[in-house]
This record gives C-alpha cells, structure tokens and sequence, in this order.
C-alpha cells in the first residue's frame, strides 16, 4: 500500500499516555510503515479519568473509563483511530456510535508472572508463606490466586508497571511489606524490562478477555483508514476475540466482574473456548470449556460457552459483586 491509496495526510492517533500505551502504539506505527513506508503518523496521548484515579475503578463508574474519552475524541474527528487494549473495551455495552475495531494486531503471550522483590528468597508461588502479601489491581487475578491459595492476602494497588514495580521493591512506600505481585507478561515483554519470576500456567490463571490484543478502531465512514488498519489485521486472533467477547457479553459482565476466558486455535483451525466466573475471593466459581467442532463461527463458540457457565449459576456470581 503507498500514499496513491491512502490519503497524504497525517493519521492521528489517540492512545492512552502511559508508558505501555506509548510503546504499544510505537508498535502499531512500525506495522503499518511495513505497508505505508512515508506514514506520517501523529501521537494524541490522553490522560483518562481512570489512570488518574488511584483507588477501586467501581468508585468511578466502572464502564469503559480507560477507553471512553479517547472514543469521543474520534468520534468528535480529533483523531483518526485509537489504539486499545481490548481487555479494557467494555463488553456489556455496544461501541460508541459510528465507531468500529478495523483490525485486532497478533497477540502475544497472555499468561501472568508472580514477580518478588529485589533479593527475595522466594521463587514459586508455593514458596509463599501463609499470610503472604501479593499485590494486585484486577479482581480477575485476586480470585484465581485465592481459589489457589486461599491463606494468602491480596492487596489492591494501581499504576504503571514501573511505578508498580518500584512499590514492590520498596523504592516507592506503600502501606504493607509485599511479598509478591502479579502482572502480565506481554506488558513487561513491551516495556523491554527483563525481570525473573514465576509464570503462571492457563491452570492457575485464566487471562482476562481480550488479554494481550491491540484493537484498532477507526469511525465507520473513515473508509481510507479503515482499508490501512485491516492490512495489519490478525484473522486468527480477530477470531479467537470475537468468541471471548460474545461471551463477555452474553454474561453481561462490567470491568468489576472476574470473567476469564481465553480462546486458542489449533493446527488445523479448531478452536477451543475455555470461560470461568468467580466471585472475589474465588470460593464460589464456574468453569466451562468447549470444542467448535465444526469449525464455525466463533460467536457460537462463545455464546454456547457462556449459556454452560449461566447454567452453572455465573449470573447470581457477577450480580453479587459492586458496580
């Protein structure tokens, strides 16, 4: 693709202004140069209402708050397409009107790490005493580590991954000695920090929906940069995402409900769709898991999925918890 096909023009774009969403969108910049070498691209960084936010999201509503004023500023023209991570797209609620994702980049690795302080004799997550102090924002993360093991204490703390790792180390204070925290392993991969720890297994921590996936979304009626955006999209992981979503949806989940799910496709184009639910402090869940066996339309996949975890009572869990 070269500027005779897209307009010679500069392709604003809107993106959070942390340093994760800041290399993310050096990322996307650099795929779209593979088809539009002379892309002229021009970075709008937002500082949203939820990064600036330091106590629970529910506080504030709870919906999209990562997400929402990036989307009124494409919608309003300011910007010609936001990059998102689609584990922070709402999934109970449609789109802003007249926008769409025109691509979903490859995702990469989904799984967690449990990190240890600087020096730490601890090395796996059963090395952990009774007691032991693990920090963590997402509620996702706090039932599955509990289910796993329920004596330890988990601790809400929120920012950048730098900042987040400082406060594990001690360098920032923070109100509790920690001995572990939980982060993903993509973001840490993006950031270029090299940090030892230990990776949790899809058995022990079910990524969020979306987890790891760059959305790209543009206005509908944008044609041109819809037509770039789709050069760099993944079929594979379009798909897989859009089974995680229908369940998120089919579910009604809010951004305060620990839903997991996570879809994979085998060598000759199966896929599977594994979904749980929990409540916070993982003593009550439901789990499902599920073939497409005739390799069909991934938005079956997930409502099938999300009709078994309904039926094992996955509605009363989510209505249980604040929003």
């Amino acid at each position: 693709m070269t500027t005779a096909e897209y307009p010679a023009r500069t392709l604003r774009i809107g993106t959070r202004s942390s340093p994760l969403a800041l290399a993310q969108v050096d990322m996307v910049i650099a795929a779209l140069r593979e088809h539009v070498p002379d892309l002229v691209p021009e970075v709008v960084p937002v500082t949203t209402e939820a990064d600036l936010w330091q106590g629970d999201l529910a506080q504030l509503g709870g919906k999209g708050l990562y997400t929402k004023q990036i989307d009124a500023m494409l919608q309003a023209g300011a910007v010609d397409m936001a990059v998102h991570c689609v584990k922070d797209v709402p999934g109970d609620v449609p789109l802003p009107k007249g926008l769409v994702f025109a691509a979903y980049m490859e995702r990469p690795d989904v799984r967690d790490v449990l990190l240890f302080p600087e020096g730490s004799e601890y090395r796996t997550l059963a090395d952990l005493p009774p007691g032991a102090v693990i920090l963590s924002s997402a509620v996702r993360r706090k039932a599955q580590i509990l289910r796993a093991r329920p004596d330890l204490k988990v601790v809400r703390v929120r920012g950048a991954i730098g900042s987040l790792l400082e406060k594990l180390d001690g360098v920032k204070k923070i109100d509790v000695h920690a001995d572990g925290m939980i982060l993903a392993v993509a973001g840490l991969a993006r950031l270029g920090i090299e940090r030892s720890g230990y990776v949790l297994g899809m058995d022990e921590m079910l990524p969020a929906v979306g987890a790891g996936v760059l959305g790209l979304e543009c206005r509908q009626e944008d044609h041109a940069t819809a037509a770039l955006l789709e050069k760099i999209n993944h079929p594979r992981t379009q798909r897989e995402v859009t089974a995680e979503r229908v369940l998120l949806h089919n579910l009604r989940g809010h951004c305060n409900s620990p839903i997991a799910a996570y879809c994979t496709t085998e060598a000759d184009g199966q896929m599977s769709l594994r979904g749980m639910v929990f409540d916070r402090e993982g003593s009550k869940f439901a789990n499902a898991m599920m073939w497409d066996e005739h390799q069909g339309d991934p938005a079956v996949l997930g409502a099938r999925v999300a009709a078994e975890l309904l039926r094992q009572g996955a509605r009363e869990i989510i209505a249980g918890i604040p929003h």
